[in-house]
């Protein structure tokens, strides 16, 4: 297991030669458009089974794919990464540019000529099954163990991949790298947790999610999740929190320096998050944490791994002093913090690929064989 310090930021940069060598201005690189290469689906669990003991007749599992499965003389595929997202988000915020044109362009870590991107819904997000479907209080009282076991159905019953290349999962997304290992850590042969701490969620971490939650079950208009129109005051609370937990101050302090800068971003962004939003959802992804503890486990994580936090992070401090034992514990593990700069982005430095894009490419030359 290492330990280093990455500071700031990979550069990237493309020369073109203009035509017939003219002088003049160079062409502009047209980006590629990843959103209209996509192919969106839905597998249907059938009977699906929660670790309350609760049941679904039917569990939605939507996804989104990029590239092509690819299978080897086994015929079983062979480059199939998954990417999963964050507490509140989706598959789809991985087509993002600071994501999507760092990584999965021609030449490019995950090239998607070469390599089968899939981006799940989980359970509670996007299209996914969720409480708004019509369920509201009623739905499961899902955890990660269970969104895990969704996913594995979702990729063996229905996109007939029985074995990941690559598992990269960001904040929310990282801990499921975490629980992938100790659910089947066989299935995966790399895997790259970024943004997350493998023990529970206890201490300040629990504490701005509970806040949360009460903040949106205090609104009156809430009823008990039985509302009729959003309950916005409650909503607004747990927007707020939840925008704070991911902040970057050096960031933030460089690119809005006064006063009034300040105030008109952070009302935007919490006036956004808010809209669309469901508060039962909110309630049931924020709460799914609740007994999430890796913690004893790591060991069994065999595959190797390349784990990356980052110094800003609000919600994983970089000071507890406990993520350097648990990198030593990984059998094939290494640990990585990003040093805060003005350019990193706090908990949100996990989608901005070229703070760590060549760590994935040593990550997956190390795990070639």
């Amino acid at each position: 297991m290492k330990l280093k310090m990455l500071a700031g930021a990979l550069a990237c940069s493309a020369m073109l030669v203009p035509a017939l060598a003219q002088p003049g201005p160079a062409a502009v690189p047209v980006q590629p458009d990843y959103a209209a290469m996509i192919t969106q689906g839905d597998v249907i669990l059938k009977d699906f089974r929660f670790g309350t003991g609760e049941t679904l007749p039917e569990l939605r599992m939507h996804y989104a794919t990029l590239g092509t499965p690819r299978r080897g003389p086994d015929g079983r595929v062979n480059n199939a990464v998954m990417v999963l997202h964050g507490t509140g988000g989706t598959g789809l915020q991985f087509l993002q540019p600071q994501f999507s044109l760092e990584l999965f362009g021609p030449g490019q870590p995950l090239d998607i000529s070469k390599y089968y991107i899939i981006l799940p819904d989980n359970i509670g997000h996007g299209k996914s099954s969720r409480p708004s479907d019509g369920l509201k209080m009623r739905f499961p009282a899902y955890d990660y163990t269970d969104m895990v076991r969704a996913q594995r159905q979702m990729l063996t019953e229905g996109l007939k991949v029985d074995r990941l290349r690559l598992v990269m999962g960001t904040s929310m997304g990282c801990m499921h790298g975490f629980v992938w290992g100790q659910v089947d850590p066989g299935f995966v042969q790399a895997m790259m947790p970024m943004a997350c701490l493998p023990m529970p969620i206890a201490g300040h971490n629990r504490m701005w999610r509970k806040a949360a939650i009460e903040g949106i079950k205090a609104d009156p208009a809430w009823n008990g999740g039985n509302y009729t129109s959003p309950p916005m005051m409650g909503l607004r609370v747990a927007a707020s929190l939840l925008q704070v937990a991911g902040f970057a101050p050096l960031y933030l302090q460089k690119a809005f320096p006064s006063r009034d800068t300040a105030d008109a971003y952070i009302t935007q962004r919490i006036d956004a998050a808010i809209k669309g939003i469901d508060a039962n959802d909110t309630i049931y992804q924020i709460e799914s944490s609740r007994n999430y503890d890796p913690s004893k486990t790591v060991e069994a994580m065999t595959m190797p791994v390349t784990w990356i936090n980052s110094s800003d992070d609000f919600i994983n401090p970089w000071d507890y002093g406990v993520a350097e034992d648990f990198g030593k514990r990984l059998p094939d593990g290494k640990y990585l913090l990003i040093k805060a700069t003005d350019e990193t982005r706090g908990h949100g430095t996990h989608t901005w690929a070229r703070f760590w894009k060549d760590e994935l490419v040593a990550l997956l030359a190390r795990s070639a064989k």
